[in-house]
């Protein structure tokens, strides 16, 4: 097919969008494939939806390979399947919410377990008709809090997902592995640099979960490698190693002192080492007043204890306390609560008032700890878990850090920086328990599927080669998604070298190569040259001063340039191509 630039609905850019923070966000308005329509919203121009609809292809075939079956779901959805399994409620303000003109709840599609479950319910009765795989591309909604970098966290954006239905708890983990392999020929057929990382499942429920994140610098999310072995995680599924049990007997008793002007972990050390007590930030015990809220529950104040050398990880405070919502104590929770003192709350005083505490791992039975006595101006030293105070449960809200011991045994913890590509999940029975799907087994007894969830952001894989795959001068596509495989432009004026141009775009159509034709007339050769950059296809032949002598200038975008015969241009972009 061939493409005239004369005729494309298309214009570039000379100057970045004004909102533009990362370079695939820039490159993609001003090479004109994509055009801000709201805040996370954004219109697809005739190369961008080609691009959008090759990476649906690669999806399309990976899925249909593993025997995944295509259907599609409205996105405008009623309230009640969600209500069924609480994410109504759960997904909070994300949720894009509405009414009909009769008052019915309704809500845009974030996600479609629930379709799903309900529709296998509705159709399949027998365990003859399982296991079955079901996907769809579609578009989806969330209302992001602060939508950023276009089309990497947008509110609108294009996915696949697909489901897989199972009588028995192997035939799931068959499924899962399916598609964590389809998956990965997916991202290694894009030249995708990735990392397949252990996660959580957050609102999605279920057991198995894990992310493939695009390496980036760019990336939001903060995953962790390890220095020996192949461990990966998502920051957020990050399990800290416990450290073991210290004896009680023979440890000194708790002493309160008077610690003015110490209310923050470093004028605490100092006043410690100047009392003669060796101590260092994590020695010390930092106690957090938490608000909790179960989904349709009230507010509730938990005490949250993590060494005074960490800070505060929020998000993975969040994915430890899924479905539950938190907050940080507010000055009018400290007035309801009037046995919290700012700044110095200690795990004896949550435990005298009936507060559930949770604790980092690292506080074990038989650890020494500096901490809040619940009184200003004072702390206790030598507090000691298990003997002077109890925790109800262990929560991962600590920071990770550089170094850091990996888990079992794998070395030390790199961190890095990665965009999230796709996302699986063992569901189990959450879904299909919620609807009720019953499916008669080989022994004519009712008994539950269990299901997998498994999604890729196709829009947001998009941005991610952007992110991947430029230079300087623009985009740099790979050739199976690119929107055109070559880009011919005339940069001469002769008549001769136009029809050249025009012979030559016919040929390259006839041998089946796509072709985007800079068949602009009255635009400068250097705008053309920086134009073929900026749009990023793969190879670029161009018919300029060189044509006199029977030449063309043959450009691999991101690589060489070279002269070649223009009777041999053909030959040589089909072997390009086909390597």
């Amino acid at each position: 097919m061939i493409t005239r630039m004369s005729h494309l609905f298309l214009r570039t850019l000379r100057e970045d969008p004004a909102d533009a923070e990362v370079p695939s966000h820039r490159l993609l308005v001003r090479a004109g494939y994509i055009r801000r329509a709201a805040p996370g919203i954004y219109s697809w121009l005739p190369l961008g939806l080609r691009t959008l609809r090759k990476i649906e292809d690669v999806v399309r075939g990976e899925m249909e390979g593993i025997g995944a079956q295509e259907l599609l779901f409205p996105a405008l959805l009623p309230r009640e399947p969600y209500e069924t399994t609480g994410r109504w409620t759960e997904y909070g303000d994300a949720l894009f919410r509405l009414k009909d003109r009769k008052g019915a709840d309704m809500l845009l599609g974030p996600t479609h377990e629930e379709m799903f479950a309900q529709t296998v319910k509705d159709l399949y009765s027998s365990y003859k008709d399982l296991p079955v795989t079901l996907y769809q591309i579609q578009t989806k909604y969330r209302d992001e809090e602060r939508p950023r970098a276009g089309i990497l966290r947008g509110r609108e954006f294009v996915m696949k997902d697909s489901y897989s239905f199972d009588m028995t708890d192997e035939g799931l983990e068959q499924s899962y592995q399916n598609h964590r392999a389809a998956y990965q020929r997916i991202f290694d057929s894009l030249g995708i640099d990735y990392a397949i990382c252990k996660a959580t499942s957050g609102a999605m429920g279920g057991s198995a979960s894990e992310e493939f994140l695009a390496v980036s610098p760019n990336g939001e999310d903060t995953f962790v490698r390890s220095t020996d072995g192949e461990y990966a995680a998502n920051v957020e599924a990050v399990v800290t190693p416990r450290p073991a049990a210290v004896p009680l007997e023979g440890l000194p008793e708790a002493k309160v002192y008077e610690t003015p002007d110490s209310e923050t972990i470093e004028t605490l050390v100092e006043w410690a080492r100047s009392e003669g007590i060796e101590a260092q930030a994590s020695d010390t015990l930092k106690c957090m007043a938490v608000m909790i809220r179960q989904p349709g529950g009230e507010w509730e104040l938990t005490g949250v204890l993590i060494p005074g050398d960490r800070a505060l990880d929020e998000k993975r405070l969040e994915a430890s306390l899924e479905p539950a919502e938190f907050r940080l104590a507010e000055p009018e929770d400290f007035k309801n609560h009037p046995f919290l003192v700012k700044g110095y709350i200690g795990p004896r005083g949550l435990n005298a008032n009936g507060v559930q505490v949770l604790a980092d791992p690292r506080v074990v039975e038989g650890s020494a700890w500096i901490t809040g006595a619940d009184e200003k101006q004072r702390h206790v030293v030598g507090l000691v878990a298990g003997r002077d105070f109890t925790v109800d449960g262990y929560i991962e809200a600590a920071e990770i850090r550089e170094g850091d011991p990996a888990p079992e045994g794998h070395g030390t913890l790199t961190l890095e920086r990665g965009i999230e590509l796709g996302h699986i999940f063992q569901l189990g029975r959450k879904y299909t328990e919620a609807f009720d799907v019953q499916i008669l087994d080989e022994s004519g007894k009712r008994a539950i599927p269990t299901q997998g969830s498994y999604g890729i952001g196709v829009s947001r894989m998009m941005a991610v080669l952007a992110e991947q795959n430029h230079d300087e001068k623009g985009l740099v596509w790979p050739a199976n998604v690119a929107p055109y495989q070559v880009h011919v432009a005339v940069a001469n004026k002769d008549e001769a070298a136009t029809e050249a141009g025009e012979r030559l775009v016919s040929e390259l159509d006839a041998a089946g190569i796509e072709v985007l034709f800079d068949d602009r007339p009255k635009v400068s050769p250097g705008v053309k040259f920086k134009d073929a950059e900026l749009l990023g296809m793969p190879y670029a032949v161009i018919l300029g001063r060189a044509f006199a002598d029977g030449k063309v200038e043959l450009r691999v975008r991101g690589g060489e340039t070279s002269e070649i015969a223009y009777d041999d241009a053909v030959a040589e972009l089909l072997r390009l191509i086909a390597s």
